[in-house]
Formats: C-alpha cells, sequence, structure tokens
C-alpha cells in the first residue's frame, strides 16, 4: 500500500488543497443523492487534498464506515469493486436516459453521453479485487 505523502509545508499550499479536500467531499456528498455526479471521484479527490493538508479530514476520510473501504481499495492496488461499478453503470444509464428524453438533442448531450460511455469503460477496466 502507498504511504500518503507528507503535509505540504507551505501554509497557501496547504489552504488550497484544504479547500480542493472539502469542496470535493461536499461535492461527494451530493452526489450519493444526485444521479449521474459521481460519488467515488470526488471522495477519491477529497482523500488525496486531504492527505496534502489536514491529517484530521484525511483521518476521518480513511476511517469512514462509507468512504474508508473505497479509499483503501484505491490505495491498495486502484481497486473498483463489483458493486461500485455496477451502481456507477445504472446511474450513468438512467441519467443518460432521462437526458435523451427530456432535453433537445443538441451535441452537448450526446458529449455528455459520450463522456459517461467512456468513463464507464474507464471504471470497467479497474480491477475487482487487489493483486496478490
Amino acid at each position: 500500500m502507498d504511504t500518503p505523502p507528507p503535509i505540504v509545508r507551505s501554509k497557501l499550499s496547504r489552504c488550497l488543497y484544504g479547500a480542493l479536500a472539502y469542496v470535493s467531499l461536499a461535492i461527494g456528498l451530493i452526489a450519493i443523492v444526485i444521479p449521474g455526479l459521481p460519488t467515488t471521484e470526488f471522495i477519491l479527490l477529497a482523500a488525496w487534498a486531504a492527505t496534502r493538508s489536514s491529517p484530521r479530514l484525511s483521518a476521518w476520510l480513511e476511517n469512514h464506515r462509507l468512504f474508508g473501504p473505497i479509499i483503501r481499495n484505491w490505495r491498495n492496488g486502484k481497486v473498483i469493486t463489483r458493486k461500485a461499478k455496477v451502481s456507477a453503470t445504472v446511474s450513468m444509464l438512467l441519467c443518460s436516459v432521462v437526458m435523451w428524453l427530456t432535453l433537445k438533442h443538441y451535441w452537448p448531450i450526446y458529449t455528455a453521453i459520450g463522456l459517461m460511455v467512456v468513463v464507464n469503460l474507464w471504471i470497467w477496466s479497474r480491477p475487482e479485487s487487489p493483486r496478490r
């Protein structure tokens, strides 16, 4: 397992990483209830930024009952569990169908759906368990 980098020394850097950590965490929490908005990616970004800015937030995230396993899996071989993959796929599919049925078919819709397909392919390319 990779050891987290030391906390950044510059006060400005720590503040910027801290802001990124808290904003990412807030978006990740909002994403739990909004289909189509990725939760895992924002939680991982929050954990990464927290290791560089706030030992307290970093420890809280790593010991959280919901977020801790996601972070440990990612740090231990970039693992995404099958349950998380299925959840992401269903969420993206639902979001794509809603967009397709409710919005006018302009290029931004096709771009968003195409990006979801690419992200989904990437998610499914990640291992489901740590390599031995």
